[in-house]
């Protein structure tokens, strides 16, 4: 009797050591995802936080061209930048091949921040999306493709303080220099254009559903002359007299193209969509 007593109480504490045990494996299993969510998220913004406050020192005065030194930070910082830091991953239905897109979708955007010296807007191109031929007045601007790839054309003006280039023509053309034309794929590094070279004026045409993220400073702002403008581009041969303009062309022709003002194209306009990614702090100047 006493030895199923003491048997029965043998059982009776390891019944309730083997809940105790339960109990804190459900627990700690139950802490893990939170730790790990949580340092994940602190990381993230670790990272767009050291963006923000790169970006802030770069453009701390509107206006003026950064200096190399910040340029290669900023570049240094955007190059490791991965989607998953603006809280992106391709595992979203809008980045998965096959995704049937609605007809004439169009891109999309969200602001991360933005203020009188510098703005980070995410841009999403559905497949086949295109930003048209447009440009950036006194701008400096960062361009970083963070997932899919896409088709980027670019110019810079033959000489942008000079009218001799101009072709006086009912259409006024306008001479450029093409900068790039090629296939770019996430993840690759940044890249930089300046108010007069680098190729200010620039056109996306996406390949697959891409996301890019753009550093603008100063940002657009019509009231300060900021204004975008569109473009459509001629081949140079087009106007055989025009090379009379301009000496030296002919040389590498192919090069140069006739650039032609236009009013916003209809697959210029966009939606804007609230940015949920990791936070920033923003500390006064």
């Amino acid at each position: 009797m006493e030895e199923d007593f003491v048997t029965k109480g043998r059982e009776k504490n390891r019944d309730v050591s083997n809940k105790v045990d339960y109990v804190k494996r459900v627990n700690n299993e139950r802490k893990k995802p939170y730790r790990r969510v949580r340092r994940q998220v602190l990381t993230l913004a670790k990272t767009l936080q050291e963006l923000f406050m790169a970006c802030r020192e770069t453009f701390k005065v509107p206006g003026i061209v950064p200096s190399p030194q910040h340029v290669q930070k900023l570049c240094h910082i955007l190059d490791d930048m991965r989607a998953e830091d603006l809280g992106l991953s391709r595992n979203l239905q809008f980045f998965k091949p096959g995704n049937v897109i609605k007809e004439n979708q169009r891109v999309t955007y969200t602001t991360v921040y933005k203020c009188d010296k510098f703005s980070l807007c995410i841009f999403f191109l559905p497949e086949k999306g295109v930003i048209p031929l447009h440009n950036h007045p006194e701008m400096t601007v960062f361009s970083k493709l963070l997932l899919g790839q896409m088709h980027i054309k670019s110019y810079d003006w033959v000489d942008p303080y000079a009218s001799h280039n101009l072709l006086h023509q009912p259409s006024k053309l306008r001479l450029a220099k093409l900068k790039a034309n090629s296939i770019l794929k996430a993840p690759c590094d940044a890249a930089v254009l300046y108010p007069t070279a680098g190729g200010n004026i620039h056109e996306f045409t996406a390949i697959t559903p891409c996301a890019v993220l753009d550093v603008i400073g100063p940002p657009y702002s019509t009231q300060d002359g900021r204004d975008c403008s569109y473009y459509t581009d001629h081949p140079y041969a087009s106007f055989p007299n025009a090379h009379e303009l301009i000496s030296g062309v002919n040389e590498e022709a192919s090069s140069y193209m006739w650039l032609k003002e236009i009013e916003m194209p209809e697959n210029s306009k966009m939606d804007g969509i609230e940015y949920k990614g990791p936070p920033i702090t923003e500390t006064p100047f």
